[in-house]
């Protein structure tokens, strides 16, 4: 495999990990977002700010919940990313 292949696997598999990384805390907001949503629509609250609370509380549950796993599929990426630049100085 030469160093533009490896190259494009690299960014491909970190541009995936950003992706599922942020998927836990996004999606937290946006169910949060759709429930606050249809309760300010079912009672007539139109107050922007009510729903920002339970949003901002959802993400931090989310990080506090996820983020030893993401910090895990982090630290593999790194550690991977370490290895193959150790590889690729030493040479073939």
């Amino acid at each position: 495999m030469d160093l533009q292949d490896t190259i494009l696997r690299v960014v491909q598999e970190g541009l995936l990990l950003v992706l599922v990384c942020s998927a836990p805390p996004v999606l937290a907001a946006l169910v949060v977002g759709l429930i606050m949503g249809v309760l300010q629509a079912a009672t007539q609250i139109q107050e922007q700010t009510l729903a920002l609370v339970p949003k901002i509380a959802a993400v931090a549950l989310a990080l506090v919940v996820a983020g030893p796993w993401m910090g895990a599929q982090l630290l593999r990426f790194t550690e991977a990313i370490f290895a193959l630049v150790g590889a690729v100085g030493r040479g073939p």
